[in-house]
């Protein structure tokens, strides 16, 4: 079954958002990672759309939704996709987020239970203070913003795009063309780079991640499902053991050879592993 995914635009808060959608059945929201755009789910979102009727927005400062003068920090994301799924009229939906957007998604179910059915974190930000260093250094004074501005110009843009392949990738062979030109274009749009920058600094300082909420674990009251790459070399896939240790109802799926990016890198294995999640919670409802 072929499923046509739309690009559409929404005002969320004043602001323009631009999100991809389709298919038919219940909600599944899914947010990228920080420097990327909705279209970092394309590998995905048709074999999920087959189920689940899916919504991929541009986080705001990123890809073309709306780039607002802001802190850009987690909790500033949270409360912007909660008042996202009111602008869709979402009351409860599965949440689904990579990297900065599973931190994100994370702070939104623990603050608003009642909306999340059930949680997807993947390589998920926010688990334990380890953190790269290729990520720790943009941090300090200077060097960030000789990277925005460097990353802003043509040359920039795509020597970014091309630098960040052997940190999220396991095998930088896999890479899709389609992820390279997509990095090098939205690198050059307008505030793309300094929201980059932000988002980073809020998150990330030199001594790791600044914001770790495993210990409100415990509190989450759905089924949660933790997705790593055993390759990741942003952060450790012991972040994901430890998380599930602590989780009420969780679940941990390691993928081997696989870096930081599982929905692009293994889109096979990833697309089947989510299914089968979700799907095991929709029948569970209906039991």
């Amino acid at each position: 079954m072929n499923v046509i995914i739309e690009e559409r635009n929404i005002n969320v808060d004043g602001l323009p958002v631009r999100y991809l959608t389709g298919g038919e059945g219940s909600p599944l929201v899914l947010l990228h990672a920080l420097g990327e755009s909705a279209l970092n789910w394309r590998w995905v979102l048709p074999a999920l759309a087959r189920t689940h009727r899916v919504y991929a927005m541009d986080l705001p400062g990123f890809g073309f939704s709306a780039k607002p003068s802001a802190e850009y920090t987690p909790a500033f994301f949270a409360r912007f996709i909660g008042a996202y799924l009111d602008a869709l009229g979402l009351e409860r939906t599965g949440l689904v987020g990579s990297s900065l957007g599973g931190l994100v998604a994370l702070r939104l179910a623990l603050s608003e239970p009642a909306r999340v059915s059930a949680l997807g974190l993947v390589a998920s930000a926010g688990l334990g203070r380890a953190v790269t260093y290729a990520l720790r250094l943009p941090t300090l004074p200077g060097y960030g913003e000789a990277a925005v501005a460097w990353g802003k110009t043509p040359l920039g843009a795509a020597q970014r795009a091309w630098l960040r392949v052997p940190l999220l990738f396991a095998r930088p062979e896999r890479v899709p063309a389609e992820w390279i030109t997509e990095q090098t274009r939205i690198a050059q749009l307008p505030d793309f780079m300094e929201a980059a920058e932000a988002a980073l600094r809020a998150q990330v300082d030199l001594g790791g991640q600044r914001e770790v909420l495993v210990d409100q674990l415990p509190d989450l009251e759905m089924p949660t499902l933790v997705i790593w790459g055993k390759r990741d070399r942003v952060f450790p896939y012991s972040q994901a053991q430890t998380a599930v240790s602590y989780l009420r109802q969780g679940l941990l799926e390691l993928i081997p050879d696989c870096g930081h990016l599982p929905h692009i890198e293994q889109s096979e294995p990833f697309v089947t592993i989510l299914s089968q999640f979700l799907d095991e919670q929709a029948s569970c409802r209906w039991t």
